[in-house]
């Protein structure tokens, strides 16, 4: 029997997702924002208990105080005003629409080709208090994979951009399999660990932030000649850099956004 699923989550439900992107996802990308990237517009600085809130404001008044501060000074968030609805925008899609329509492809190969393949989506209707703990987990682990790459980016133990990713990949695909082991979330968040980096390079080519020297080793455009990049991008966009560490980061905060939007949706319905 073919899945029937909307691809829109309920509003209520849909709501949830958002306010969750908005206000933890900034949060939980601050982890990791300081050994990676640098804020170049509207950006947010709120410096650590032990950092004097002072010393931030004198660094913003200065341009070159500010670039002594920023080597020695620790905060406690590091973000821009863009980057909560951005997030708001892009929990929705990756917890709610981005699995559905990967649920109904599975599910329509599944019918065409016959019992083939297994069913790959989720039981149904499992009790809210378990999907409530499953999303807290995966909160809570994404956070930890985010904070590994930080590690991994300033370690001297392991100075080896293809081991730290390899180590972020393996932790990743962990998470999916203890937390989720199904087809259409792995599905879903290998295709948002490639596009997620790659949607990000209009922003980096807008000047909205760039990737530090230390971090940026991700140049997926450099071997590309094309005029309309040219046009979208500008004439600079073969150097735009990126870091290859933040994939595995895209591919777990997608599985914490879909368990997060498989909470909010048994929640509504068991409102109904």
């Amino acid at each position: 029997m073919k899945t029937t699923i909307p691809i829109f989550p309920k509003p209520i439900a849909a709501l949830k997702l958002i306010t969750t992107g908005v206000t933890v996802g900034p949060l939980v990308d601050s982890l990791h924002n300081q050994c990676l990237l640098e804020y170049d517009k509207a950006a947010i600085d709120i410096p650590s208990a032990g950092a004097p809130f002072w010393s931030t404001l004198l660094s913003q008044a200065s341009q070159a105080s500010q670039a002594v501060d920023n080597d020695q000074m620790q905060y406690l968030i590091r973000t821009s005003w863009y980057i909560p609805p951005l997030l708001g925008i892009a929990y929705i899609v990756l917890g709610a629409i981005l699995p559905r329509i990967m649920t109904l492809f599975l599910d329509n190969i599944k019918n065409n080709v016959g019992d083939g393949i297994a069913n790959s989506s989720t039981p149904s209707a499992p009790p809210v208090l378990r999907l409530r703990n499953k999303a807290i987990l995966a909160v809570a682990s994404t956070a930890f994979i985010i904070k590994l790459s930080e590690y991994l980016e300033t370690s001297t133990v392991l100075n080896s951009s293809e081991i730290n990713l390899s180590i972020m990949i393996t932790a990743a695909i962990a998470q999916w399999a203890l937390l989720d082991a199904t087809l259409p979330a792995l599905l879903t968040a290998i295709i948002v660990a490639i596009g997620g980096p790659l949607s990000e390079l209009p922003f980096v080519a807008g000047g909205y932030w760039h990737y530090i020297p230390s971090a940026a080793d991700y140049f997926p455009l450099k071997d590309i000649d094309f005029g309309l990049l040219n046009n979208l991008l500008g004439g600079g966009y073969r150097d735009l850099a990126l870091s290859s560490i933040t994939g595995p980061c895209y591919f777990a905060v997608t599985m914490d956004a879909i368990a997060l939007g498989r909470w909010f949706d048994a929640e509504e319905e068991g409102n109904e």
